[in-house]
């Protein structure tokens, strides 16, 4: 089964009065281009989860965001008591100097300077408990993401069906203007040479060119291959392992080789609009193979 490359996943768990969450998004891409931002008090194990979301996910640019945020009513600081007692003092004394009067709401007034509240360092430290809830948050995340890659790829998967089966219906239709083709192309032949006078020519040797010119013109081998090509994709789209994008953007690149040369023989107006409504099925399929991983 198929996936998508575009999926998104989140997950959150609480722990020592923090909520931490965490976000994982994948977008198309050639290659894998992974971007991580964590706080500061988780980049210890920064690279083990890239590593460990890069190893799920395999493909695609990927951006890891995992923040934390106190939960309501949990301390995030205390009030720096000596602190404001010398902004106090400084203000009595300038107000005193300045002749100015003091504030009428010191609450307001002190609490608006720098380092009113401080924080305990210890506090802001990621325990070894604490990183571990971090791994299983990204864990969850990434198992998110994934479920979504695979809802997204049972509906490329159906699209991808309806295009195939399209163009093997057209394919289909194929011999039904083969043999009228033949018979037109000789017809104008035979026409052309009629309106020359005073022509003599071998009977025989004209015939064998024509042979010659026709077998050129036959698009057997191309309606083989294209027969393969179209079963191989539904065969690569079903298999068990993940991964098939890249395979399946080369086998369509083969059917739109055949599907050119069966055009670049045809000769003929209906085989010709046969052609153009393959390639118009097969350009939507190129289209969303970008997105499969």
């Amino acid at each position: 089964m198929i996936l998508s490359m575009t999926g998104f996943g989140k997950a959150e768990k609480v722990y020592n009065n923090k909520k931490i969450t965490a976000e994982v998004k994948s977008l198309n891409s050639k290659q894998l281009d992974f971007g991580v931002r964590t706080p500061a008090c988780h980049r210890a194990i920064e690279m083990q989860l890239r590593n460990l979301v890069s190893a799920a996910l395999m493909r695609g640019k990927i951006d890891l965001l995992v923040y934390c945020e106190p939960i309501e009513g949990a301390p995030s600081g205390t009030i720096n008591l000596p602190m404001l007692k010398q902004y106090k003092a400084q203000i009595e004394e300038m107000a005193e100097q300045l002749g100015l009067p003091q504030p009428s709401d010191w609450y307001a007034t002190l609490l608006r300077m720098p380092d009113a509240l401080k924080t305990d360092a210890k506090a802001t430290e990621a325990d070894e408990q604490e990183l571990d809830v971090v791994k299983e948050v990204v864990t969850l995340a990434t198992e998110q993401l994934i479920a979504f890659r695979r809802q997204e790829g049972a509906r490329l998967a159906a699209f991808f069906e309806e295009k195939i089966a399209a163009i093997q219906a057209l394919l289909d239709e194929v011999p039904r203007y083969e043999e009228p083709r033949i018979h037109k192309i000789k017809g104008r032949i035979l026409d052309a040479l009629a309106k020359i006078k005073e022509v003599d020519y071998d009977k025989n040797r004209f015939e064998q060119e024509l042979i010659y010119y026709i077998e050129k013109l036959d698009i057997t081998e191309e309606k083989i291959r294209l027969q393969n090509h179209l079963k191989y994709f539904l065969e690569t789209m079903h298999g068990e392992e993940p991964g098939q994008g890249k395979k399946l953007g080369f086998i369509s690149q083969e059917i739109g080789r055949e599907v050119n040369t069966m055009g670049s023989k045809a000769n003929q107006a209906d085989l010709q609009n046969l052609v153009v409504r393959m390639k118009d099925h097969l350009e939507q399929i190129k289209e969303q193979v970008l997105n499969v991983l």
